[in-house]
This record gives structure tokens, C-alpha cells and sequence, in this order.
């Protein structure tokens, strides 16, 4: 649409919404699931520079990966079937969100740098903008949004 000093609108035909880029995997649950899904978050942010101009600086692209790995590995190691990984983004954050069929929730540990393992959770606090968990019809989803711009 285009606006005139009256206050009138004149539609263009070019007026489309414009929906944020979306991508999901499935995976098995195989050896070699957790680099694959941090391959397809790599690709995604390629595309997201592409398609959406995003200017995604080397840090960002490093917490956004860190934040799938972890998200990943999370339902790999904690769920007893496939799990789905989903990525929704635009130019300024990107949304990730895994679902598996376990129905427990995450649990977030208090900071102990003696313990060994279990920080996971921990890290994607500490990445992301926002974090949801919450229970689906057939397990949980965790989501978090990491932002591109400082």
C-alpha cells in the first residue's frame, strides 16, 4: 500500500505479509543426528542472509548452533523415539524448537563448575533471549530464541 499526505491508501498488489523463513528436520536418533542437525541450522543461516538480508555476526551464528547442539542433544539422550528439530527466523532472532516424546521436563541445575556434565540447559540460558518448555500431546517441546543482533 502507499500512503498520501490526505490519508488515503491505494492498495499496490505488493502489499504481502511477510512470513518468518521456517525449516524442520526429523531425526532417528542415530549416531551422527547432532551434527547433522547443526549442519541443517548452519544451511538455515545461510539462507536467512540470503533471503532475509540477516546480518548474522560470527558469534551469533556460534550461539545459535551451540543453543541446537545442546536442545538436540538434550532430547537424543533423554527421549525414547525420534525427535523434530524446528527453526523459524528472520533477520533480527531465530526461534529453535525441538520436540520429543518424553514427557519429562528439563531441569535446569544450579551452576556447579565441579560438576561434571548436565550444563546443557544451563547454556541455553545463558545464550538465549527467551526459553519455553512445555508439554505437547505426545511428549515436551523446548523452545528458545537466540537473537542475531546485539
Amino acid at each position: 500500500m502507499i500512503d498520501h499526505p490526505g490519508g488515503s491508501v491505494i492498495p499496490t498488489g505488493f502489499d504481502v505479509p511477510v512470513e518468518p523463513l521456517r525449516r524442520a528436520a526429523h531425526y532417528t536418533g542415530e549416531p551422527g543426528c547432532i551434527a547433522e542437525a547443526r549442519a541443517f541450522a548452519a544451511h538455515f543461516l545461510q539462507q536467512l542472509k540470503t533471503e532475509w538480508c540477516a546480518a548474522v555476526d560470527t558469534r551469533a551464528g556460534g550461539d545459535l548452533l551451540l543453543v541446537v547442539s545442546e536442545l538436540v542433544t538434550n532430547a537424543d539422550r533423554h527421549s525414547n523415539g525420534p525427535y523434530i528439530l524446528e527453526l523459524e527466523g528472520t533477520d533480527s532472532a531465530v526461534t529453535v524448537s525441538v520436540c520429543d516424546s518424553s514427557i519429562a521436563l528439563p531441569r535446569r541445575f544450579p551452576r556447579d563448575p565441579q560438576r561434571i556434565g548436565r550444563h546443557g540447559l544451563e547454556i541455553v540460558h545463558a545464550l538465549a533471549a527467551e526459553i519455553s518448555v512445555e508439554r505437547v500431546p505426545v511428549g515436551k517441546r523446548v523452545r528458545a530464541r537466540v537473537d542475531l543482533a546485539p
